[in-house]
């Protein structure tokens, strides 16, 4: 049953918290309800940090990681390996890789996969961003890190055969990260190993 609430304000805050992802309208209300609870600066700094996110967030020119400048942190940084592209499905996998410590190469974020079922195809994507990419730099290796899945399998082959006639050598995760797992619900351990015992993309279709 629907909860029904007898403030508009209140029924209008939680309809809106509700909207966000894994949230319900008991978990919006017992938010609201917290909110309401906390001094009024509490919820204007709240509101003014999302505000500010919303509207001052920028995505990265090169990689299209989320940032605050026209090109982000990592691939300003000169202490980044400018050679080395690791491919991406979305900006939270660029977390979880950095938090694994193991790589210190680049990033390209696809932001999604290739998803007939869904609508989703190649030009929906960042693909053809990162083909004129790998041409137009001196990049010797591009991984693709995408999920062990249906989609991620196909925006992988997709992918390696448009980078084919680049001759740039492309690799993917060993698989250490399970078929059928996204990114996201592996562990940074495995993560990491499978990031450090890449296999050549084209040995997948060897028997």
């Amino acid at each position: 049953m629907e909860l029904q609430l007898s403030s508009t304000l209140l029924e209008n805050a939680v309809t809106e918290l509700s909207r966000l992802p894994g949230i319900g309208r008991k978990t919006a209300l017992r938010l609201a309800l917290h909110l309401l609870r906390q001094e009024e600066s509490v919820s204007d700094r709240l509101g003014e940090s999302i505000i500010k996110l919303r509207k001052e967030i920028k995505y990265c020119s090169v990689c299209h990681n989320i940032s605050e400048t026209d090109v982000c942190a990592i691939c300003a940084s000169p202490a980044r390996d400018s050679k080395v592209v690791c491919v991406v499905e979305n900006i939270n996998d660029v977390m979880i890789f950095e938090r694994t410590g193991q790589f210190r190469g680049l990033y390209h974020v696809l932001n999604g996969l290739i998803s007939p079922m869904d609508g989703i195809g190649p030009d929906q994507l960042e693909i053809s961003s990162l083909v004129e990419r790998i041409k137009e730099n001196d990049i010797e290796e591009v991984i693709l890190a995408l999920s062990a899945t249906m989609e991620g399998d196909t925006t992988n082959y997709y992918i390696y055969r448009m980078l084919g006639p680049t001759g740039v050598k492309i690799t993917q995760l060993a698989r250490g990260v399970a078929i059928g797992n996204e990114i996201e619900y592996t562990d940074e351990v495995t993560l990491g190993r499978s990031l450090l015992n890449r296999t050549l993309f084209a040995d997948s279709f060897k028997h």
